[in-house]
């Protein structure tokens, strides 16, 4: 998924996201899986470079990708603001191309959703796989198929900043559990007018066995899986698993 309206307004509508604390819990995570010498970290579907920046203030040396020019843009002008070292590229993940091996590989924020189909999800991972390290880690998070059928389902939700409004509507297709997505922004002019934009995406819902067949069939090991960012096993109603996975079978990028 390309946002380029959404990008604009992602920051100010995802301020109740504690950045800080979900790259900490990640930390946690590689420090108590890692086997790896390296400090390499790829931020997959990175966004605006949030997490990307805690994971830097961590230690790592982190490379950013994400598809959306105006979403890397954002990302390039919290690197400068901070002083950050991270490299951003501007790839569609299903079609990775890294310069190296990776250590770790971090997909936040349901990124995984947004793919339209198991066969993107499995280029994915093929690709994930490819660019590790042996034993490399790879953690990622998706929204669960409870949040999909109970939580976003055919919903309607508002957001409102000081400057911009968001009316944010679902529709849930059952038989797929997909959400169609489609958000409506009113920002406040200089002259006290608000102008209008919109923009919709979908995000897919996938069952655990999908996503753990995948898993094995691209070359991971499944080492945690945790609901809704702690370390307990995911509930019944979680609305987000993490799965942290170690790859067994890299390609070895020399």
């Amino acid at each position: 998924m390309e946002y380029s309206v959404f990008a604009k307004y992602y920051d100010s509508l995802t301020a109740n996201i504690d950045y800080r604390k979900r790259a900490e819990y990640f930390h946690e995570i590689i420090q108590k899986f890692r086997r790896t010498n390296g400090n390499i970290l790829l931020d997959l579907a990175c966004g605006t470079g949030s997490i990307s920046e805690e994971m830097a203030r961590l230690g790592y040396d982190v490379i950013g990708v994400d598809y959306s020019d105006e979403m890397l843009g954002i990302a390039l002008e919290k690197k400068f603001d901070n002083n950050s070292n991270i490299q951003y590229l501007c790839q569609d993940m299903r079609k990775l191309d890294m310069f190296g091996s990776m250590d770790v590989t971090v997909c936040a924020l349901d990124s995984i959703n947004h793919l339209a189909s198991l066969g993107d999800v499995k280029k994915v991972f093929q690709n994930v796989a490819l660019f590790s390290e042996p034993d490399g880690l790879f953690i990622f998070d998706v929204n669960t198929l409870y949040k999909h059928r109970k939580i976003l389902a055919n919903n309607t939700f508002t957001y409102e900043t000081d400057n911009v409004y968001c009316i944010w509507e679902n529709t849930l297709l059952p038989e797929t559990d997909e959400v169609k997505m489609n958000l409506v922004f009113f920002e406040r002019e200089e002259n006290g007018l608000y102008s209008r934009t919109s923009e919709s995406f979908s995000e897919k819902a996938y069952s655990e066995t999908e996503l753990e067949n995948l898993l094995t069939e691209t070359g991971f090991e499944i080492i945690g899986k945790y609901g809704d960012d702690t370390f307990l096993p995911p509930s019944h109603d979680c609305q987000r698993i993490v799965y942290a996975v170690r790859c067994v079978n890299s390609g070895q990028i020399i």
